[in-house]
């Protein structure tokens, strides 16, 4: 500003009042003096605004640190353009990122809908956007251009192209996009849906390879961790290499356990309660940063617990059923398990009750779909194999039991891919082999065919098109040998294409 040449360079007075707040202006001329200044989520982007335009550099690059740690998707859009405009590379490849890997949450937001359009068109362009489901990215690109329609409806043809509208389910893009009211007006927007339509027919009939953009599939950008150890404690935190095809060891665990839950929320894992060296029963909450590979310990839990499941729904963390210690017992003993289900928001750093299990479960297969928990088998209260799938609606707090199990499960793994729940493994009445996928929406079960094993205590993750899967069902002598593994997925960066015929099976 004044050592660039700009109008402010020549003039002998220059008036901040409409842009720097008083208070703002006092901090930085008190760190002038005195080379200190206390950043706080309050002041932390006026001072980085500030800081860049009268060149304080400490202190925007300061700023631009803090705010790095405390991204979250509820404010990642912001931070990116805060960080776009003042040129912190940092904080906007971080925020990208989170951008990202929460498009679902951010695309539903004021946020999005104020976004400039060559935001927009990067954003929804990436190779690298985290969606399971086109119809996500076009429902956003046609509520961005409603929210503002007379002056954006000239950039619709512009967003469509960033949509890949040949992997849309066919009678979607038939019935929902071709006779979109905005597509149909306007003719260069029909030939787009048009061109896109006659790639989708090839796909369908298999006639010979599309290589249009709106038939290419993203990347994914799934990164597998796992938590394990050479001992029947967990000590570690590795990262599988998909590329290289190798287990790379990332951290130390800061209190070994065993027993215990873990969970992915953007790019952080959480591991909740589980059980020490001393066999004593822990409400603690460790958490592992990815971005700064680095470990913070969160509130405690509520309820002390192991043999636990989790899972995120909404960008909370859910801890279902579980053990706990019987009152002055250490160590514990399995007394009966939980119905307790707690919820933890990482934003206010609080846990909270909410409606408990229909009944009481442990070592049971939690996860989320479809905005909905669900827990499948486990152990019960009497210690038997429930064959029960208990479902929570988080808008009702309520669980149900819309269906039961094909066969009495309990250790089993679970993993989702769209609105399908698949179940596998595990200690069983019959056969540990089967693997079966859960309808998330209908509650209808269907058998998809045998794994190559039996497994039990296993754990299973989706990876783009694929299942990774681990198990545990070995002499105890051989398991001090192997890493006992828990899987989990997060969306960072490692690529991983997804074949357009297993998308169509996927949404069709």
């Amino acid at each position: 500003m004044f050592s660039g040449g700009l109008k402010e360079s020549q003039d002998s007075e220059v008036n901040f009042h409409n842009s720097i707040h008083p208070e703002v202006l006092e901090l930085l001329l008190d760190y002038a003096y005195s080379s200190r200044v206390i950043i706080n989520e309050e002041n932390a982007e006026s001072l980085l605004e500030a800081g860049d335009m009268l060149e304080f550099q400490d202190i925007r690059d300061a700023c631009a640190e803090f705010l790095e740690k405390n991204l979250h998707p509820t404010n990642c859009l912001g931070m990116l353009l805060l960080s776009d405009a003042h040129q912190c590379t940092k904080l906007y490849e971080l925020s990208w990122r989170m951008c990202l890997s929460n498009f679902q949450s951010i695309s539903k937001g004021e946020d999005f809908l104020q976004l400039p359009k060559d935001m927009v068109v990067q954003l929804l362009s990436s190779e690298e956007l985290e969606t399971e489901d086109e119809r996500l990215v076009y429902e956003s690109a046609i509520n961005w251009v409603n929210y503002d329609l007379s002056k954006r409806h000239c950039y619709l043809p512009e967003l469509l192209q960033t949509v890949r509208l040949a992997l849309l389910p066919a009678i979607y893009l038939m019935e929902n996009v071709a006779m979109e009211e905005l597509i149909t007006k306007q003719r260069k927007s029909k030939e787009i849906v048009e061109e896109s339509i006659r790639c989708k027919l090839k796909i369908l009939q298999n006639d010979g390879v599309v290589t249009s953009l709106c038939a290419r599939p993203r990347k994914t950008g799934h990164s597998l961790f796992l938590l394990g150890g050479q001992t029947f404690m967990c000590d570690k935190l590795y990262l599988v290499d998909q590329k290289a095809k190798e287990i790379i060891p990332k951290a130390d665990i800061p209190s070994p356990r065993k027993e215990f839950s873990a969970c992915a929320i953007g790019c952080k894992v959480y591991i909740t309660g589980g059980r020490g060296s001393e066999n004593g029963v822990s409400k603690d909450v460790w958490v592992y940063d990815t971005l700064h590979e680095e470990w913070s310990k969160a509130a405690p839990m509520l309820v002390a617990r192991f043999g636990h499941g989790s899972a995120e729904l909404k960008h909370c963390l859910y801890v279902v059923g579980g053990h706990t210690a019987a009152t002055g017992c250490l160590p514990a003993s399995p007394s009966v398990s939980l119905k307790q289900v707690e919820q933890y928001d990482p934003v206010t750093n609080k846990w909270t009750m909410v409606a408990p299990l229909r009944e009481g479960v442990s070592n049971a297969a939690v996860v989320s779909a479809k905005l909905k928990l669900f827990a499948f088998g486990g152990t019960s209260v009497s210690h038997d194999k429930l064959p029960k799938v208990q479902c929570y609606d988080q808008c009702e707090n309520r669980w149900t039991v819309p269906a039961t199990c094909p066969q009495p499960w309990r250790y089993t793994a679970a993993a989702v891919l769209g609105n399908q729940i698949f179940i596998m493994g595990g200690d069983t009445e019959f056969s540990a082999c089967s693997a079966y996928k859960f309808n998330s929406e209908t509650y209808q079960w269907t058998k998809v065919g045998d794994v190559t094993a039996k497994r039990m205590s296993c754990h299973a993750v989706a990876s783009g098109n694929k299942f990774v899967c681990q198990h545990m069902e070995a002499p105890p002598l051989i398991i001090v040998c192997m890493l006992q593994l828990q899987i989990i997925s997060l969306f960072l960066h490692l690529e991983k294409r997804i074949g357009t015929s297993d998308l169509e099976k996927q949404f069709r």
